[in-house]
């Protein structure tokens, strides 16, 4: 959710219409087919560098930059620390001040390509062989409607049902097959809040705009969507049954069988809290919950299970990955699509950055990233095999689902809107006659009106 903020926040300043130079426009330099560039010395403007004060990925980081100039003697890289900073990147895009290569979240490439301030790097992808088995539903996160290709992704990732398998063993459940539907997760919740007054069945975010994200994730999981664009006008899509229902449940759940707690007003951290206690059974969240509970909430990667979203009719997804910035010359994208396949976007340096990890005691073997198909993916495969420090067997339910749910990207302006919904989701979970009409009626109308400021 800290990273759903940045993102959010970003996505807000470039969907309200910033404005920028028209200096240097989306389009490389040339305007021809040609990829040949000239092999003189180039100085390539990067960031992403992790601050000094986490040794181990800032030392990682440069000893990799330190690799790539040795094999690219002709290109220099100046490093900039840091990723994607909403304070400062409206100011760098419009005095154009950007890095050349710069890291954005997938929230962000649709305006930057719509107002064209990036640089298309299409032609060059042939050059680059790793690139073609990116899986086309993560690449088109970089790409306009007639496929033209303005950076690549390094990772992603999706919502699924993270759950406490010796939960569900002292519950009578099977912790190899975790609740398939919302109807499942509601019976589940029973039995292991049913194990004694301190047990939690199933937790629920709904302050500090994270009860929004969740609403989010449990709508798209039912096909619904939180807002739609109808003739390039932005409405709210969630007051029908399917929101209904998203905010129902939640209320039988924790008013009628009293299988999410008396605690509520949760955010973040609180959930992956009561999951490191051992007392909460399940709640939706990304596989990279799993090592935060264990390093910081004293868990054990043994204990947890991943399991697709319930109903799997969609999921809110995301990631990461750098674009280019606009009116670069051939050779700068050149140079930086070489800088990228040979770190961020290679799979043949899976196996390398997975034993560094495994060596530093960092998770390996996660279900996600996971952005290749074919060769690479298999590469992938193998190299999470032979490094894994973490028993993939318990994403099995998760793993098997990939590619069959359709994920979804984050509403515009999230963060304003996951405000409104907070506010629906603490009534259901703090008032037992709460009106689920009355609050998806009253969200509509002030959604709308965030809504009418996106173009």
């Amino acid at each position: 959710m800290l990273r759903s903020r940045l993102r959010g926040a970003l996505g807000l300043l470039l969907a309200a219409g910033l404005s920028v130079s028209t200096a240097a426009c989306g389009s490389d330099s040339d305007g021809g087919d040609s990829t040949k560039v000239s092999d003189g010395p180039v100085t390539l403007v990067i960031n992403g560098l992790p601050p000094a004060t986490e040794k181990a990925n800032h030392d990682r980081f440069m000893a990799n930059v330190a690799a790539f100039q040795k094999a690219n003697p002709n290109i220099k890289l100046d490093v900039r620390e840091g990723k994607m900073d909403p304070q400062t990147f409206p100011a760098k895009l419009a005095g154009g001040q950007l890095e050349d290569v710069f890291y954005v979240y997938f929230t962000d490439p649709a305006n930057l390509i719509a107002k064209r301030q990036v640089s298309d790097v299409s032609k060059y992808l042939k050059d680059f062989p790793a690139t073609a088995e990116i899986k086309p539903e993560v690449l088109k996160v970089f790409q306009d409607d007639k496929g033209g290709t303005y950076g690549l992704p390094y990772k992603n990732y999706s919502m699924g049902l993270l759950y406490n398998r010796d939960l569900f063993t002292k519950a009578g459940l099977d912790p190899d097959n975790p609740p398939a539907t919302w109807a499942d997760v509601r019976a589940a919740a029973k039995k292991i809040a049913a194990l004694g007054d301190d047990y939690v069945g199933y937790g629920d975010y709904s302050k500090s705009n994270t009860g929004g994200w969740h609403f989010t994730t449990e709508l798209y999981s039912l096909g619904g969507d939180v807002a739609v664009n109808e003739g390039g006008t932005w409405k709210a899509a969630f007051n029908n049954a399917q929101g209904k229902q998203v905010l129902q449940q939640l209320k039988d759940m924790r008013w009628t069988d009293d299988s999410m707690g008396s605690k509520q007003l949760l955010e973040w951290a609180d959930l992956l809290n009561m999951m490191g206690s051992g007392k909460l059974g399940m709640y939706v969240a990304t596989a990279d919950n799993i090592p935060t509970i264990v390093n910081q909430y004293k868990g054990k990667f043994e204990t947890y299970g991943l399991g697709p979203i319930p109903d799997g009719k969609g999921t809110l997804g995301g990631g990461e990955g750098y674009m280019f910035k606009a009116g670069l010359p051939p050779e700068k994208i050149v140079a930086g699509l070489k800088w990228l396949t040979f770190w961020f976007t290679s799979p043949d340096k899976i196996a390398e950055e997975n034993k560094w990890a495994s060596e530093t005691d960092q998770p390996v073997g996660l279900p996600e990233p996971a952005i290749y198909t074919g060769a690479s993916a298999q590469k992938q495969a193998a190299a999470d095999k032979q490094y894994a420090n973490v028993p993939q067997e318990n994403y099995a339910p998760f793993v098997a689902s990939m590619g069959k749910i359709p994920v979804k990207l984050e509403p515009p302006n999230a963060q304003q809107i996951y405000a409104v919904l907070d506010v629906a989701m603490q009534k259901v979970l703090t008032d037992k006659n709460a009106d689920v009409d009355q609050l998806l009626a009253g969200a509509e109308t002030q959604v709308n009106q965030i809504l009418s400021s996106v173009k």
